[in-house]
């Protein structure tokens, strides 16, 4: 069953969703080469417990850490390490945070020093994505509307959506119904009303959409080795429009 929350549901759920903001705006200066996926996830857990937070992921299905760091053909899911970022990574970090009970959930991609400029049109395109899925997501829409609008703007310009990792409700809970493909058919799927709140959260390939994971069984790769770049906001429908909760400009 989807929660529809409140008006004043929402508004809790922004200072969360505030402080996984805070913390990307903090990292994006932190990101070069030779630094550690390990550094970024102890700065980010210092960050948030220093603001009366938790880090959500923590513990979180024996999950050990405070964020996810993905790098170059790593989807998701993956563990932060003690190996330096090297020149023309990229590397996507998402964080959960939960604060009054309510929780905020954004990842990002960022580029190491200088890339190439292949993943650079990855990441640009995988971005315009998510803005796509943003601002058709309002209410009285379906969602196989808006995700075909994404899937179409992907794979127009040679990329591949990633089917087996879905957005999901988020509230008091991580996971929450509806999950939410990234991929859809016009006129299908549910109607988006006021009071939902979820994620959108394109992950793009550069190749083949196909994944396999890593033994530690978390870690989520392309297929082919081609890299992955994702953006996520999480989203409210409102009667003024979809609003970013995690928004890193607010």
């Amino acid at each position: 069953m989807i929660r529809l929350k409140t008006p004043e549901q929402i508004e809790r759920m922004r200072l969360a969703g505030s402080i996984v903001a805070g913390c990307h705006r903090e990292i994006a200066g932190m990101i070069k080469p030779g630094i550690t996926t390990l550094e970024i996830d102890a700065f980010v857990e210092d960050m948030i417990r220093k603001q009366g937070a938790i880090p959500y992921t923590v513990g979180y299905n024996g999950y050990p850490f405070a964020t996810c760091a993905s790098v170059n053909d790593v989807i998701a899911h993956g563990f932060p390490n003690a190996t330096p970022l090297q020149e023309g990574d990229i590397v996507t970090i998402d964080i959960v945070v939960e604060a009054g009970g309510y929780l905020g959930d954004s990842a990002w991609t960022y580029a190491v020093g200088e890339i190439s400029e292949s993943s650079r049109k990855l990441m640009n395109v995988t971005r315009e994505c998510l803005d796509i899925g943003i601002e058709k997501a309002v209410a009285g829409n379906r969602i196989g509307d808006v995700m075909h609008a994404l899937q179409q703007h992907a794979e127009s310009s040679g990329f591949s959506v990633v089917r087996d990792l879905l957005g999901h409700g988020i509230g008091t809970e991580l996971h929450e119904e509806p999950n939410i493909s990234h991929v859809g058919k016009p006129g299908k799927g549910f109607r988006l009303k006021e009071g939902m709140v979820f994620t959108i959260e394109p992950m793009i390939n550069e190749g083949t959409f196909y994944m396999q994971i890593d033994r530690d069984g978390w870690t989520c790769r392309t297929a082919d080795g081609k890299r992955s770049a994702q953006y996520e906001h999480t989203i409210a429908i409102t009667a003024d429009g979809p609003l970013i909760l995690t928004d890193q400009n607010g």
